[in-house]
């Protein structure tokens, strides 16, 4: 959980430490976790790339090297197989991700055994409070109040010892063998749509946006064979989306497949295009996009802005053109051939 989102409304980063301290990769915590509301007692177990979140009869094994994951009731058994992406619950994240705050430290105390730094920092709304391990970078307690509240304790360890934890705690039941395969990672996925490395991509719609600007070139493929696809489709941006206040789009379309964009700013680009490629110069944060084949469908997503350098190329890779049910994907290209046309 690397940004903390808090029962009064507010969403915050705040750096806990100007140099993190490296983190131990074996450990246990156990911690009670009060961030969503009610608090919950969780055990936290690692060992190099196998992490065990324990909270009540509940666990969850995590393979932190493949993203896979399993899930049992430790009382009632069964088993369920899946993927995660980056966050699976290190409770070292809280304070190794923050963002800047510049916080000032205000004293010291020992907090169930551990030695602490107390650190504060404004923030939007409120005030942060946390007790830190400056050994580790551990969040030993943090507390958030919020303006004109009562201070509220969001995380207090009760537990932290590092080391190896016994390998029995890492041991899954026999019914997790029989337990149906895992759906692929969001990075297998897009492996198997490109035929090529996934770790190259990324997906286009999911947040946050990159800081930086850049010029985008919009790009559209099949899937598999990666072969571009330049004609017998139209494409609409509309660079002024509110999230706050999304407007809604409609798109009409005539006997022989022609479609017409309406709704918020959208504004139909594709005389703009060449060779089937469309050039963005500087879009902002986020964008929406509609790409339409006449009768074989149309894809429309809310972009967030993913710049990996000067010109940055967006992929919208097809299974079928003629039936877009079959599949699309709207994929920023990080590295490797696709990253310019």
């Amino acid at each position: 959980m690397s940004i903390f989102k808090f029962s009064f409304g507010i969403a915050a980063s705040v750096c806990l430490l100007p140099a993190q301290p490296a983190a131990p990769t074996a450990y246990t915590v156990v911690q009670v976790n009060s961030m969503f509301g009610t608090p919950v007692e969780q055990t936290i177990y690692r060992d190099g790339s196998k992490a065990l979140v324990q909270q009540k009869n509940l666990r969850t094994l995590y393979n932190l090297q493949t993203h896979t994951n399993q899930s049992w009731d430790a009382t009632r058994g069964g088993c369920s197989n899946g993927t995660f992406g980056g966050d699976w619950g290190d409770p070292f994240a809280m304070s190794a991700e923050i963002a800047k705050q510049n916080p000032k430290q205000t004293g010291a105390e020992t907090i169930n055994g551990v030695a602490t730094k107390i650190l504060e920092a404004d923030i939007p709304g409120g005030k942060l409070k946390a007790w830190v391990d400056p050994q580790t970078g551990l969040l030993i307690r943090g507390q958030m109040t919020p303006g004109g509240g009562a201070a509220q304790t969001i995380v207090d360890v009760k537990q932290f010892k590092v080391g190896p934890p016994p390998s029995s705690v890492f041991a899954v039941p026999a019914a997790c063998a029989s337990a149906a395969p895992p759906p692929p990672t969001e990075e297998q996925r897009m492996a198997a749509a490109t035929g090529g490395n996934g770790s190259d991509l990324v997906s286009a719609i999911m947040p946050p946006p990159s800081s930086n600007s850049c010029t985008v070139q919009v790009r559209f493929l099949h899937a598999g064979s990666m072969q571009p696809i330049v004609n017998g489709f139209q494409i609409a941006l509309d660079t002024t989306y509110n999230v706050d206040h999304p407007p809604s789009y409609r798109t009409g379309m005539s006997a022989d497949g022609k479609a017409t964009f309406s709704g918020g700013g959208v504004r139909e680009l594709t005389s703009q295009l060449r060779n089937g490629v469309l050039r963005v110069d500087n879009p902002p944060p986020y964008f929406h996009v509609e790409a339409s084949f006449g009768k074989g469908g149309s894809s429309d997503a809310l972009i967030y802005r993913h710049c990996f350098g000067p010109q940055t190329t967006l992929l919208l890779v097809v299974k079928n053109p003629g039936q877009l049910s079959d599949g699309a994907d709207w994929l920023w290209v990080k590295t490797g051939k696709y990253l310019a046309p």
